[in-house]
Formats: structure tokens, C-alpha cells, sequence
């Protein structure tokens, strides 16, 4: 073997040409054999272990970005340092002398695109907030391009508009930048200017009647308060096993990430809606720009660069929904990946050339929130537990710790599942489907990092609402009655091929036993790519793609 090794790759080369005249068959595959063994050794074993390297070191980064935010978390917990404690907070009384003028102008935005399952749910619960009609605008601001739709929205503004809201229906002829283009141009009407803060919620969202009262206090004795984020409740959370484990994931995101975020730098990613903005705050930072499919992040890291502040209200819950339809929420978290990727891409630089905030949050916003929640973690999922480790079966001569193959992906696991206790039996499901979904996720940073082909596309999640009360709802195997191209998703199928070859060699030529967790995910990608997952609505729309 060291013989071959010493020898250059010119020879090998020559010799693989001299096998094609070679007369001798034997002769001939023993070269190629030679030639093999070489490549082996000399490329595939050291390139395996680069990357389990690799793999580990991303993997340590993670899970102590982690234990931090969870630490954080804890405390915030054990001590109660709500954010009434944190910051200045009075409730709102009226007053006598000055009546409602005592209360802040509010503007309510509520975008929406062909909306037609919820757009009543959002624009019941945002009329009926608690807070004095003459001092709240609301903009309904409908981007739908199906007609029947939109005079169905129309007619519901002008019920409420009866009643005595001050509600605004807002069209536009184009869909130029998306949401974040719908309201822009809101923003630019000349009533607006009459508003201090500006509160937004999605067409799935209704928030509590206290909302205002709950959130504006923060604004008015904080001058320094850019943004007020409320948690997301989800009212479709059983609707099957797929929503049980985004429940699982959103419920660490805003616990653990959003309450660290809130109680360590006043950061975090804002949601996009379920949250209200000083509109000074939002004019400082130049608004909404259609740069990337991201646009609320976008907002959230301008403002902060210019040393406004963010607050975080954990118990201050907003109903929403969850895509329960296996094509939705793969468009969802294509957008949730690519989105950041591409914002960190456009947005390093100025992070670390900003003068208003210090060197510590610089390096929070590039290494925590950026680069080890939204480029580490979704590489060290996909690469690591579904490449490498599988991979490394049929290399003996790689060997892989065991704190990194079992002890960190424990930690890391029991931090994602405690957030939500009820689903705890779900634990190893939600391990199976992370994973899967990690290959869309990992391929979205690569598209969003080198602005590759589908970097901006925006597709609208699909939202059922009362729909599931009123349509039959099928199990996700009624899809097999669609046609056979719609039926099959060939990249999680032909993910599946390969661990099912690696999980099979291990069982019959390996000692690792890795072949316990990878025959398990093998299934998964076969399960999710034959379109076995989430619900089914016959006659239903899928996600609107744009």
C-alpha cells in the first residue's frame, strides 16, 4: 500500500489507459483495484476526516450558542425579570380633562394575499382591540390577486367601517417587493403621519383584545424602545403530528432564542408581525426594503444599528397558524433559511462599520445571531448527521468521539424539547423530521450566500383557518391520488437510497451501530418524500407561488 502510495497520479493514470487495450481481464481490474485503493487512501479517508472535523468543531460552536441562550433563558425564568420589571411600565388610565386624546395614535396593518380561509379571523380580532376608536387607524392592506377575494375582503372592511372603525381597505395593481412593498406604500399615506407606533399582524394572526394596552406602556416611558414582540399561540397545534413538531421548534425560537435575545443586547429577530414599531424608530432605519424575503429581520438589524432597543413580552400571546401541508412548510423554511443567509451576505460589512453600537453587540450580531444560529446550525444538521456520520461507515479508519456523535446532539436535543413538555413523547419524531428538513434548509443558505436562482422568490404560506371545520380532511396518504410527477419529492427519495445503502453496510461490515439511527432516518426521508406528512384538502389551493 505505501508503495502505491509513493507513486505519482501521472502513472496511475497511465496505467488506467493501458487497461482499456489490455487483453487480460484480470490483469485489468487488478489495476483498477490498485488505482482504488490509492484514491482511498490518498483522497476519500483524509476528505472524510476534514470533515468530521469540521463537523465537530461547528458542532461545539452550536451547542454553546445553545447552553448560553438557555442560560439566559433560565434566569430570566427563575428571577422573574419580566419585561415590566426591566423597563418602565404603567398601565394606560383615562383621563378625564383630555378624554381619549390621552391615548397615543396606533396604526394596524394587516397584509394579506388571497387570503380567503382567515382574513376575517384578523380583521375581527384587530377591530376588536381594547383601545379608543378615534385613536386607532387600521389598514387592511390586500395584495390578492383573485377578484373574488378581494371583494370579499373589501365588503368585510366595510362592515366594521359601519360599525364605527376607522378601517381603510388598501389595494395595490402590482405586487412589487411583496410584503414588505404593500407596506411601504402604506406607510407613505398621509394619514399615517398622524400615528406614533405602528403595530402589524399577518392575515393568520389575531391578537388579544389587551394588546395595545399591553405594548404601547413600553414605547411611552422608554424613548429608547424601537420594538415590542408578543409570542406566537398556535390554534392548529394537533391538527397533526408535522404541526406538533413546528410547535416544538417555534416554541424554543421564541423562549429560549427571542427571551436571550430581549434580556441580553435588546435584539432579536422581529417576527414579522404580532409585534408594534415606534414609526420613528422605522423611519430612522429607512423603512422597508425589498432586498431580501426577509424584510422584517432586515428592519430589525438597521434599527438596532442605530441604537434603538427591542423588548421581547413572553406572556403576551397572539394566536396563529401553522402550515399544515408538507409543500407549504418546505416554501416557508426555504424562506426562513435563504432570507437571513442572503441579509448576512448584504449586511456584514455594515454591521461591523456601525458606529452607534459597541464592539460586543457587532460581534453578537455577526457570530450568535447570523452565523452560528443560521449558517453553523443547519450545516452541522444536514452535513454532519445525514453526510458524514452515514459516510463514515464505510471508512473504518475514520473514527468519530463520542461526544461528538451522541453527548452534544443529546444536549442540544433536550434543550429544543423542553420548551414544550406536552410533545416530549415526540422527541425522537422531531429529531427525524429536523433532519429531513435540514436539506432544504442547508441548501436555502447556499442559494441565499450566493444569490443562486431562487434567492428572492416568495412563496405565500397557505393558511386553512376554519377550513378544516368545514371541508373533509383526508390523511396525507389521499395525495397518492394526484399524479404521479406531484406524488414524489425525488430528492428526499433519492436521500433516503443513500442512507439505506449506509445503514445496511454498517449492520453487515461495521462495529459503529450507527445503523440504529440511520436505517430510522432512511425511512424518514422515504416517508416525507412519498408525500406521507402533514394534511390533505381536497379541492384546496397549495401555496400561492409568486
Amino acid at each position: 500500500m505505501e508503495a502505491h502510495l509513493s507513486r505519482p497520479l501521472a502513472f496511475y493514470l497511465t496505467q488506467a489507459w493501458d487497461i482499456c487495450s489490455s487483453l487480460s481481464a484480470d490483469v485489468g481490474l487488478h489495476r483498477i483495484e490498485s488505482i482504488w485503493w490509492w484514491v482511498r487512501a490518498a483522497v476519500l479517508v483524509p476528505a472524510v476526516k476534514a470533515a468530521v472535523i469540521s463537523c465537530l468543531v461547528m458542532s461545539v460552536m452550536l451547542v454553546v450558542e445553545k447552553l448560553s441562550m438557555a442560560a439566559v433563558s433560565l434566569y430570566v425564568m427563575v428571577f422573574r425579570r419580566t419585561p415590566e420589571k426591566v423597563y418602565r411600565w404603567e398601565p394606560l388610565s383615562g383621563d378625564v380633562e383630555l378624554g381619549s386624546s390621552a391615548y397615543p395614535m396606533v396604526l394596524v396593518q394587516i397584509p394579506m394575499f388571497n387570503e380567503r380561509e382567515v382574513y376575517q379571523l384578523s380583521i375581527g380580532a384587530v377591530c376588536s382591540l381594547d383601545w379608543p376608536s378615534d385613536r386607532l387607524i387600521i389598514q387592511v392592506l390586500d395584495d390578492s390577486t383573485d377578484a373574488a377575494i378581494k371583494d370579499l375582503v373589501q365588503k368585510e372592511c366595510e362592515r366594521w367601517l359601519r360599525k364605527g372603525m376607522n378601517i381603510h381597505y388598501v389595494s395595490r395593481d402590482n405586487r412589487n417587493g411583496y410584503k414588505a412593498g404593500a407596506l411601504k406604500e402604506a406607510m407613505e399615506l398621509d394619514y399615517v403621519k398622524k400615528c406614533d407606533y405602528v403595530a402589524i399582524f399577518d392575515a393568520d394572526h389575531q391578537p388579544p383584545c389587551d394588546f395595545l394596552m399591553r405594548t404601547i406602556p413600553f414605547f411611552i416611558h422608554n424613548p429608547k424602545i424601537a420594538l415590542v414582540q408578543a409570542r406566537w399561540m398556535f390554534v392548529n397545534a394537533d391538527e397533526c403530528i408535522m404541526t406538533r413538531i413546528q410547535e416544538m421548534s417555534l416554541n424554543y425560537h421564541f423562549k429560549v432564542e427571542q427571551q436571550s435575545g430581549s434580556s441580553t443586547f435588546a435584539f432579536f429577530g422581529f417576527n414579522g408581525t404580532a409585534g408594534v414599531w415606534r414609526i420613528l424608530a422605522l423611519q430612522e432605519a429607512e423603512g422597508w426594503k425589498e432586498r431580501t424575503t426577509v424584510e422584517d429581520m432586515d428592519l430589525a438589524v438597521r434599527a438596532t444599528l442605530r441604537g434603538w432597543k427591542f423588548v421581547y413580552i413572553g406572556d403576551l400571546e397572539v394566536k396563529s397558524e401553522l402550515p399544515s401541508t408538507y409543500k407549504a412548510y418546505r416554501y416557508q423554511q426555504h424562506r426562513w433559511a435563504c432570507g437571513p443567509a442572503n441579509l448576512f451576505k448584504k449586511m456584514a460589512w455594515d454591521i461591523i462599520k456601525a458606529k452607534k453600537v459597541s464592539i460586543w453587540r457587532k460581534f453578537f450580531l455577526v457570530y450568535n445571531f447570523f452565523f452560528a444560529r443560521r449558517i453553523v446550525s443547519y450545516n452541522v444538521t444536514f452535513f454532519f448527521y445525514c453526510v458524514v456520520i452515514p459516510l463514515s461507515t464505510f471508512f473504518p479508519e475514520v473514527k468519530i468521539p463520542t461526544w461528538g456523535v451522541v453527548y452534544i446532539p443529546t444536549i442540544i436535543t433536550i434543550l429544543n424539547a423542553a420548551g414544550t413538555p406536552s410533545s416530549l413523547h415526540l422527541t425522537f419524531i422531531w429529531i427525524l423530521f429536523e433532519n429531513v428538513m435540514s436539506l432544504h434548509r442547508c441548501k436555502a443558505v447556499y442559494i441565499g450566500l450566493f444569490d443562486a436562482g431562487r434567492v428572492n422568490e416568495w412563496v405565500v404560506t397557505e393558511k386553512l383557518g376554519n377550513m378544516l371545520k368545514t371541508k373533509p380532511v383526508v390523511n396525507a396518504a389521499r395525495t397518492f391520488q394526484k399524479k404521479f410527477w406531484e406524488r414524489f419529492l425525488f430528492l428526499e427519495i433519492a436521500m433516503g437510497i443513500f442512507l439505506f445503502v449506509c445503514a445496511y453496510y454498517d449492520y453487515a461490515f461495521s462495529r459503529n451501530q450507527y445503523f440504529i439511527y440511520i436505517f430510522p432516518l432512511s425511512i424518514s426521508f422515504f416517508i416525507m418524500g412519498s408525500g406521507y406528512v402533514g394534511i390533505f384538502i381536497p379541492g384546496a389551493q397549495q401555496a400561492n407561488a409568486v
